[in-house]
Order: C-alpha cells, then sequence, then structure tokens
C-alpha cells in the first residue's frame, strides 16, 4: 500500500508541476486550482506513505522520479528538449532509483 502511496503522490506532483507552467506565472485561474490541490494532496499522501516507508528511500524515489517525470511531460506537452547532458542525468536518476530499490 505505501508503494502505491507513493507512486500516487509521484504523480500528483508532476500534475502540480504541470499547472504551475499552465497557471502563466500563476495568471491563469483553473491552473492556480490544479496547482494547489496537486501539491497539497501530493505532500499529504508522501506524509502517508513515510508512514511506512523510510524518509531517505521515499524522498530519493519521490523527487527522482518526479524530476523524469516532469522532464518527460515537457517534452511532450510543451516541445521542450532535452540534449545529452540532460539524458544523461535522467539515466542516473533511473540508476540510483533501481540501485535503491534493489538496495531496500
Amino acid at each position: 500500500m505505501a508503494y502505491l502511496l507513493l507512486l500516487t503522490s509521484i504523480i500528483t506532483e508532476v500534475f502540480a508541476s504541470t499547472m504551475l507552467k499552465l497557471s502563466n506565472g500563476f495568471t491563469k485561474k483553473l491552473p492556480i486550482v490544479g496547482v494547489i490541490v496537486g501539491y497539497g494532496l501530493c505532500f499529504y499522501l508522501l506524509s502517508l506513505t513515510l508512514l511506512e516507508l523510510p524518509l531517505g528511500f521515499s524522498y530519493a524515489v519521490w523527487s527522482g522520479l518526479g524530476t523524469i517525470l516532469t522532464a518527460v511531460m515537457g517534452v511532450i506537452l510543451f516541445g521542450e528538449k532535452i540534449n545529452r547532458q540532460g539524458l544523461l542525468g535522467i539515466t542516473l536518476l533511473l540508476i540510483g532509483i533501481i540501485l535503491l530499490n534493489i538496495s531496500k
């Protein structure tokens, strides 16, 4: 159950970050609501995750996957480009997350 909460927290964080971009500097009302609800739910779910999983592990997975998925959303939704250094960074994050899960 804790892993499902963690995954849902990551998804809501990516949603909130995407809404932050769409809010256009907090000038568009509907995306602002998405930011507030998304981040609120995200941190609530992360707090529930921490009842069962260690802080270091949970935060590393949450921030790593959140970063990767947010970068992917940037490419898909906003046409952002990722260069070789960016791909290397994403690859290293994935390797780190895999190693954390193997060692747990």
